[in-house]
């Protein structure tokens, strides 16, 4: 393995990055350095998310700068605000003793007043999103002549976000001597695009194999039950008692859902969408990068740029529908040589995607059991022991207090302390998987079956619900029917408002409502339900008298005429 200093890397980028504790190059550095050094030569490098990229093309950039030449001579390009912060900080921790070389990070979201008196000011590189480099170049704040290099950084994710145009009007404003350098995860066919349009012969380098996934990234899939989902994914947070990760929604509303239910279940969790303004996105990744929250649920597009390297897992809510937005969002974890996990909580007709993702990653996904409620207590209990073996105690700034607390505990024996300690920290844990049932898988006999059977089990429950047969009331309850149905625009609400309004008493406990188009059935207490009939049955509402009695196999033939007369003598009054 070489030495950054045998690439050629220059000494005072060699003594920052020495610092910074990079020992040997990475695989994708250890190509594109040397290469970039040379004279006029473009790159296409693949390589995932975490492997090194920055450095690949900031070091060769930052060493063919010349400080005395004080206008933008490197353009950077990136999707997102968050990638465009952190390349500009990498690029100063590598500069550090490069002497008057200056780095401009501009964005949107930020003060243009500000980055205009800088850009008047000089610099040497921008790292630029598309949108507002252009409103620099319109507004004539930014010389871009000089340009030698320009870096299009997880350019995939560019084009998915649609920044084409942008970059060809960007183009348009650069020397057509500049060289190209292009660095993306995967290849579609966009890039192949911008290739054959902006760039002379430029040299392909692959690291590992094209739209692979990273190396060290475990690919885990749960089948589940489409309204299971959440239970799962509940499951699979306390399984992982040392979690920190991103849990990927398709869409904005799903994404605040899902956050909003894991912090009211206790879980350090925020949500990162295109509905947050700029501060609340800085305030929620700030949060995040300090770990001040562990859950971290997105969409795919607030999620892009994001660069936190030590995820331990990645979980997918769901897969996306192209096989590049599954690449990227695995790609988030198992970064800088270590390893993670990419799980995938995935319903039957979501299978053969799956195995789409299979053959382009080159991995196989393997298939996990959902944990139980003992496993999953079993989990946190031990990794709570080892904590407790591991926590560092300081003996000075506790001696003072510990000859209190002994006195005070003294009448308990070792093991009641650990009883009670685990009982402290567990007890709600504990207490919800004590009574929870195991979450089956569905039957992989193929979603079609289900889908069959579904339906099926759907009409029997509609033919049930018309005869108030079928189900079985909870027990103590009794099923009474009613006359009114959504025709009359009768909701649960109104079933409720009519027993408290209509039953004198203690207040009326109400248990399942299935809300028919003429008629309705309802649940209520056994001792309940001759007090209920008395003071409904008979009563008038909604424009007519209305009828309740306990719900039979199936209404009487008698009942249903009843029932066929009201509804066309209501329709003859409105006409």
């Amino acid at each position: 393995m070489k030495t950054f200093e045998e690439l050629g890397v220059a000494p005072e980028i060699l003594r920052a990055i020495s610092e910074m504790g990079y020992e040997n190059p990475m695989p994708v550095q250890e190509e594109v350095i040397p290469y970039l050094l040379g004279n006029n030569n473009e790159v296409i490098a693949l390589a995932q998310t975490g492997t090194g990229k920055t450095a690949a093309f900031g070091l060769p950039i930052l060493q063919q700068i010349n400080v005395n030449q004080v206008q933008p001579q490197a353009i950077i390009l990136c999707p997102t605000r968050e990638l465009c912060l952190q390349i500009a900080d990498d690029l100063n921790d590598y500069s550090k003793y490069m002497d008057k070389l200056k780095v401009l990070p501009v964005y949107g979201g930020s003060s243009i007043e500000s980055q205009i008196r800088a850009l008047q000011r000089g610099v040497h590189i921008v790292v630029a999103t598309p949108g507002r480099l252009i409103d620099l170049i319109n507004r004539k704040t930014v010389n871009l002549r000089s340009v030698k290099d320009v870096v299009l950084d997880e350019a995939d994710e560019m084009l998915n976000m649609g920044f084409s145009e942008s970059i060809d009007e960007i183009l348009s404003y650069v020397p057509e001597t500049r060289n190209m350098l292009l660095f993306s995860a995967t290849m579609p066919a966009g890039i192949a695009r911008i290739t054959k349009k902006y760039m002379r012969n430029p040299h392909e380098i692959v690291i590992g194999k094209k739209n692979e996934g990273a190396k060290n990234v475990r690919h885990i899939y749960y089948m589940v039950n489409a309204k299971d989902k959440y239970l799962v994914l509940k499951r699979l947070g306390d399984y992982n008692p040392n979690i920190y990760g991103i849990i990927f929604c398709r869409t904005r509303k799903e994404t605040q859902e899902i956050a909003d239910a894991l912090v009211k279940d206790g879980y350090n969790a925020d949500s990162l969408h295109g509905d947050l303004s700029q501060a609340q996105r800085d305030y929620v990744m700030q949060r995040f990068r300090l770990r001040n929250i562990n859950l971290l649920v997105a969409t795919d597009v607030a999620a892009r740029g994001l660069d936190v390297d030590d995820l331990t897992h990645v979980v997918n809510y769901g897969l996306p529908d192209d096989v590049e937005s599954y690449i990227h969002r695995s790609g988030r974890t198992g970064r800088v040589g270590k390893t993670g996990t990419s799980i995938a909580i995935v319903h039957l007709k979501e299978k053969h995607k799956i195995r789409e993702i299979e053959k382009i990653i080159n991995k196989k996904f393997e298939q996990g059991t959902i944990p139980s409620g003992k496993q999953i207590c079993e989990k946190q209990l031990f990794s709570f022991a080892d904590k407790l073996e591991k926590v560092k105690v300081n003996e000075e700034e506790i001696q003072s207090i510990m000859p209190s607390i002994y006195r005070r505990l003294d009448w308990l024996g070792k093991e009641d302390v650990i009883k009670r300690l685990i009982s402290l920290e567990f007890n709600r844990l504990i207490d919800y998987y004590q009574d929870a049932v195991d979450i089956e898988a569905p039957q992989e006999g193929g979603w079609k079956k289900q889908e069959k059977n579904s339906r099926e089990k759907r009409g029997r429950e509609r033919q049930d619900a018309r005869t108030g047969s079928g189900r079985a009331s909870e027990k103590g309850y009794t099923r009474l029917f009613i006359n009114l149905g959504k025709t009359d625009g009768l909701g649960p609400q109104n079933v409720i408002g009519l027993l408290n309004d209509n039953v004198p008493g203690r207040k009326i406990v109400v248990g399942r409502i299935d809300l028919m188009k003429n008629f309705s059935f309802f649940e209520v207490k056994e001792t309940d339900r001759n007090r209920v009939i008395q003071h409904l049955d008979g009563i008038k509402a909604f424009g007519r008298r209305i009828a309740v009695e306990q719900a039979m196999e199936s209404p009487s033939e008698d009942r249903k005429k009843k029932i066929e007369q009201s509804h066309k003598k209501k329709a003859g009054n409105k006409k």
